[in-house]
This record gives C-alpha cells, sequence and structure tokens, in this order.
C-alpha cells in the first residue's frame, strides 16, 4: 500500500509548487526560515500528502466541523456516539468569558440545541485540563441553568422541571490528564448520576470524556473496529496509511479530507495556521510541564501528611507505652517498699 495521499487527493500539490510559491514572496520566505528545520519539515510533510493533516489543528477544525455551514458532520458525529439519532436545530453562543481564559488549550467549544431540546457542549482541548470532573460539572451546571432561565421564560406561569431537558458535556482531549493513563484500554468514559438504591430518576447531567492519545495507541494495534472509532481516527491520526485505511472502509471520510487538502492550496493561509499552532503548542507544553509538576507536588504532599499522620501515631502508641512503663515502674518500687518493711 502506498503512504503518499497524493494518490488519493490529486488537489495536493507537489513538494517543487510549494518552495516554488514561498521562495517567490519574500513574506513567505522570512516566515518559513523562521521556523526550526523539523518544523519546516513537518509543514511541507502534511502539504504534499506525505503525512495527513492535524484535524485537529484549530483553523481546520473549526472549518470541519462547523455546525452552521455542514451541521450533517457533527450529527452523524454525536449519533454514533450518544448512539441515537441526533439533529442540531440551533448553535448556541458559548461562554465568552470562559473560552477568552482558556483559548490556549481549547480548539473549540461547540454548543448546540437537539431537536427534542436537549443542550450538548462539545469540547476539543489540545491538553486536558487538571481536576477535569471539577471543572466539567462547573460548566455543566452553568449550561443546565441557562436551560432552566430559558425555559421558565418561554412557559412562564406553565413551566415545570420537565420543561428542563437536560445537557451532555462532551470533551475529546488530544493529550489527556494522568487519570485517564490509568485505563490503558479505555478511551469513551461515560458518566451520568445514579442512586445506590436503584431508584430511576433523571438528573439531567451527563459527561462524556474521550482521551485521544489513548485511543491512538489502541487503534494502532487493534485496527477500526466500528463507526466510533473511524470518527476517533479522523479527528486524531496523521498517519497517511491509517487515513488510507480509514477512507478505503469508510469513504465518507473522503469528502472531509479533500475540504482539507483544498484549504491547503492556499499556502498563505495554511502557514497561518501552522504558525498559530506553533505558538499555540509553545503555551500549551509550558502549561503542561506546569500541570505535570503540580501532581508531582501534590502527590509528594500527600506522602508527607501519611508520613506526618504515620508519625503522629507512633508518637501515640509510644506515649501508651511509656504511660504503661510508668505505671509498672510505681508498682515495682512499691512492692520493692513492702519487701523492704518485712
Amino acid at each position: 500500500m502506498t503512504s503518499n495521499l497524493k494518490d488519493y487527493f490529486p488537489m495536493i500539490r507537489s513538494r517543487e509548487e510549494i518552495l516554488k510559491e514561498i521562495q517567490d514572496n519574500i513574506k513567505f520566505t522570512e516566515k518559513f526560515y523562521s521556523w526550526r528545520e523539523s518544523e519546516r519539515q513537518e509543514f511541507l510533510d502534511f502539504c504534499t500528502g506525505i503525512r495527513g493533516v492535524k484535524i485537529l489543528y484549530d483553523s481546520f477544525f473549526k472549518e470541519i466541523m462547523n455546525p452552521e455551514t455542514v451541521p450533517e458532520r457533527l450529527e452523524d458525529f454525536l449519533s454514533v456516539l450518544l448512539q441515537r439519532k441526533v439533529k442540531i436545530v440551533d448553535v448556541l453562543p458559548g461562554d465568552s468569558s470562559r473560552i477568552a481564559d482558556e483559548q490556549s488549550l481549547l480548539i473549540m467549544d461547540i454548543l448546540v440545541r437537539f431537536e427534542d431540546g436537549t443542550y450538548c457542549n462539545v469540547e476539543v482541548q489540545k491538553i486536558g485540563y487538571a481536576f477535569p470532573g471539577e471543572r466539567s460539572a462547573c460548566y455543566s451546571s452553568d449550561l443546565l441553568l441557562r436551560q432552566y432561565k430559558m425555559a421558565r421564560s418561554q412557559k412562564k406561569e406553565h413551566f415545570t422541571y420537565k420543561d428542563v431537558k437536560g445537557v451532555f458535556t462532551i470533551i475529546l482531549m488530544d493529550r489527556s490528564p494522568k487519570i485517564f493513563r490509568e485505563f490503558s484500554d479505555k478511551y469513551v468514559h461515560m458518566f451520568r448520576q445514579e442512586s445506590d438504591t436503584g431508584i430511576k430518576m433523571n438528573l439531567l447531567q451527563n459527561y462524556i470524556f474521550i482521551p485521544l492519545d489513548i485511543f491512538r495507541k489502541n487503534v494502532q494495534y487493534k485496527g477500526i473496529k466500528n463507526k466510533l472509532d473511524a470518527w476517533l481516527t479522523f479527528l486524531s491520526t496523521d498517519d497517511s496509511e491509517q487515513i488510507i485505511g480509514l477512507i478505503t472502509e469508510y469513504p465518507e471520510f473522503k469528502a472531509m479530507y479533500e475540504h482539507v487538502y483544498n484549504m491547503c492550496r492556499n499556502v498563505e493561509d495554511v502557514m497561518g495556521i501552522f504558525s498559530e499552532e506553533l505558538k499555540i503548542l509553545d503555551r500549551n507544553t509550558v502549561k503542561y510541564m506546569v500541570d505535570e509538576m503540580q501532581e508531582t507536588i501534590d502527590e509528594q504532599k500527600k506522602q508527607l501528611e501519611t508520613s506526618a499522620e504515620t508519625i503522629d501515631e507512633q508518637k501515640k502508641q509510644l506515649k501508651t507505652k511509656q504511660s504503661k512503663i510508668d505505671e509498672l515502674q510505681e508498682q515495682i518500687e512499691l512492692l520493692q517498699k513492702q519487701l523492704k518493711e518485712r
């Protein structure tokens, strides 16, 4: 099997064509040679089909999975993931303050409303955040409150809590936090609130976490087993042979790659996309290292606290033993006194 994607996507330009356009424009030349050699090679590799494009690049993902222009793509992905037919009827504005605070790590934050009134927030993170459960619960609660306020406003005096339809929070992570690595063969984690008694209540909040780095390791050995695997392969791999295998088994993905490679024909735009990704990568690397160090610090603090508790317990035991020794010593002295008196 050939590993060059140009054989499957004839719109892909040759290395010579791209280099000539770069060298003929001083602005392009300056930008190109401001990158490290490995970065220049990576850029040329995905532009010429030697490697696939990383779909999770910010601009590529926003264009390819835009629910306003091509809603059927996100609908298909969510239908496969949620195992139910999904129809998007509205794209809602997200939390702009949160996006501003977290823009270096978020690739996309999409909020849509389904035909049945359910809200679904889809986040793609370059690096998974620390405390993913706590963070997601906070934003899910905000989203649920937003839906509640809208339902009350629309229904007015006819409002009941049954009008609140619930929310899904879906998090895809290109590089996942440490907690997910403890489950090396699992790459879709679904959470919903359940009772320990078996009583059934609709508590409205649902969460799905997808660590794509763990998926990549699994699919490398197990291959694509189903449509969900196909979607996650599309979103997470730039390996040309895997892409060829994907479009051979699931031809519907070919149109999306054609969309990407038509974008790549515009050298100026794609150089801008790549430059921005390099900046984001630098920021993310620092953030990742800080999070990793914080995890180490937290673990060491726990160990110190455990050691301190152990020392305190040992002190208590020693104190108890000393009290018993003192008591025995008093008894010995009393017996010795009684022996002398005799």
